[in-house]
């Protein structure tokens, strides 16, 4: 009679499939709290106590640590000699372990460091010739499937199931690991400014596949999303309403829309292209919204990625749907809305959560990850300073955190022109300050006068801001910090604009 062992955390669906091992004619074994809940379902279960002789102890820190039920797992019993130390110490062999770990990242502390459960899991994967280890509630219906149909389960399933359940000890390990390095940052690093905590000495990571894509950045590279295991995306709990699958750029530029409007509290639209901002708006209502983000750069829009942090309107899908967009993504879809994006076939459309921006910013190099706190541009002007004579208007200062805050989403080095609370001119990746910004005034054009100017970093030199003043900007904000500041204020006092100062660098590369 084969043999299976639970020790479950989550119960859930446990009762239902240890009955149908037991009436395929299993024997059941399980430990404490998991017996309890067989036998209180009138399951025939042996209580692992029984098995070992003893009872647990320690507060249940020793719950399975024994021979009686490692030796069970761990038993080649095609090697002669391991059968007679089973027959010599009366151990009988165990063919399925079922396991579910303590949640440790639900309340992170030593006591729901779980040890038996990963011993368990690991002895049963070691062994996966002779030995099946189930780890997640979801297998138990393939599993069941496979014995039904076959009457055992093959090496290949065996195999599989140990893969998973390493990968499962694995990211446990990690979890553990992360906390206690997390609670020595809590630490001050003597190398650190007083006051300031250092990143952790290690970081170890579990990435697990959530998506195959249709190809990486060129069709020739094969590309998939993985999550980060521990920490929560938003990816994971989007929803494609529509669409062709995911790109790997189509994903990278999605990430980016979805946080630029994301940090406006009003109505506000982006539209995306190779990760840098084509256009935003902020408005009072989303329709209003995308169509003025739209219209800052119509021929970059091309191919877009659109994102409303707002429930797209049916008003707003009939403006998008005669632009070709690659993804559309928002809160909800009024029902119009889908009806009218469907017509759009290959379009991909995406109903998402807010981005949680939890954890750290990761970036592989060659054989290393660099890593770094997220970046937060912030739209509260208090902190900021008015360096030279001329007084910002009300109007300026909105336009001003529009500017600002897209600046941080543009990569370096880049200046972001907004008039009306909707970007006009965006220059982005430049090598130089004075490029980004007559890209960004040609983008404008005439939009350009009256419009406020964002830059991501401080004017080395004036011939930025006297470029910007010669297309007709009124008001520069940036982070200052400059040797030549006084320079860049001359020339905006010269010029009859305001200059303020964030104090704060966003540079995005």
């Amino acid at each position: 009679m084969p043999c299976a062992l639970f020790s479950v955390y989550d119960k859930t669906g446990v009762v239902d499939f240890a009955r149908a091992l037991h009436d395929a004619g299993w024997e059941l074994l399980a430990s404490g709290g998991t017996a309890e809940t067989l036998g209180d379902a009138g399951l025939p279960v042996i209580d692992i106590a029984t098995l070992t002789g003893y009872p647990a102890i320690l507060g249940h820190r020793v719950v399975t640590l024994h021979p009686a039920v490692h030796g069970g797992i761990l038993a080649d019993t095609s090697d002669a000699s391991h059968l007679d130390d089973l027959d010599r110490h009366d151990i009988r062999p165990i063919d399925l372990v079922v396991v579910s770990l303590y949640p440790f990242v639900s309340k992170p502390s030593i006591e729901l460091i779980d040890i038996g459960g990963p011993s368990l899991v690991r002895g049963a994967a070691k062994n996966h010739a002779r030995v099946a280890v189930v780890t997640d509630r979801s297998q138990y219906a393939e599993v069941l499937d496979e014995l039904r149909g076959a009457g055992a389960l093959s090496s290949g399933t065996r195999r599989h199931l140990a893969a998973r359940a390493f990968a499962v000890t694995a990211a446990y390990d990690a979890q553990v690991a992360a906390w206690f390095a997390e609670q020595a940052a809590e630490q001050p690093d003597e190398a650190a400014p007083p006051g300031e905590t250092a990143l952790p000495g290690t970081i170890t990571l579990r990435l697990e596949r959530e998506s195959t894509l249709r190809y990486g950045e060129n069709p020739h590279q094969r590309g998939a999303r993985y999550r980060v295991v521990g920490e929560r995306s938003w990816w994971s709990q989007s929803e494609q309403l529509g669409g062709k699958e995911m790109s790997y750029l189509n994903v990278f530029d999605a990430d980016a829309a979805w946080s630029l409007v994301h940090r406006f509290d009003e109505p506000a639209a982006a539209v995306i292209k190779h990760a840098n901002p084509c256009g935003l708006a902020v408005a009072d209502d989303i329709t209003t919204a995308y169509v003025r983000a739209h219209e800052c750069d119509p021929l970059s829009a091309f191919g877009g990625i659109v994102a409303l942090n707002r429930p797209m309107t049916t008003a707003a899908a009939e403006a998008l749907v005669n632009v070709f967009t690659e993804v559309v993504i928002a809160p909800s879809f009024e029902p119009g809305a889908l009806d009218v994006l469907s017509t759009k076939k290959n379009l991909r459309v995406l109903r998402a959560p807010a981005p949680f921006r939890d954890g750290r910013s990761l970036r592989g190099v060659d054989g290393a990850v660099l890593v770094q706190d997220h970046d937060a541009p912030s739209a509260d002007t208090s902190s900021w300073k008015v360096a030279g004579t001329v007084q910002p208007t009300v109007a300026q200062l909105r336009d001003a955190v529009v500017a600002w805050v897209t600046c941080a989403a543009t990569s370096s080095n880049a200046i972001v022109l907004a008039r009306d609370a909707c970007a006009v001119g965006i220059g982005a990746g430049q090598q130089n300050r004075v490029d980004a910004a007559r890209i960004a005034c040609t983008r404008a054009g005439e939009r350009a006068r009256g419009a406020v100017a964002a830059s991501d970093a401080f004017f080395p030199f004036r011939d930025g801001p006297d470029a910007l003043a010669a297309a007709g900007v009124s008001a520069i904000v940036q982070p200052g910090g400059s040797q030549r500041d006084d320079e860049s204020i001359a020339a905006a006092n010269e010029h009859g604009i305001a200059m303020i100062f964030t104090g704060v660098r966003h540079f995005r590369h």
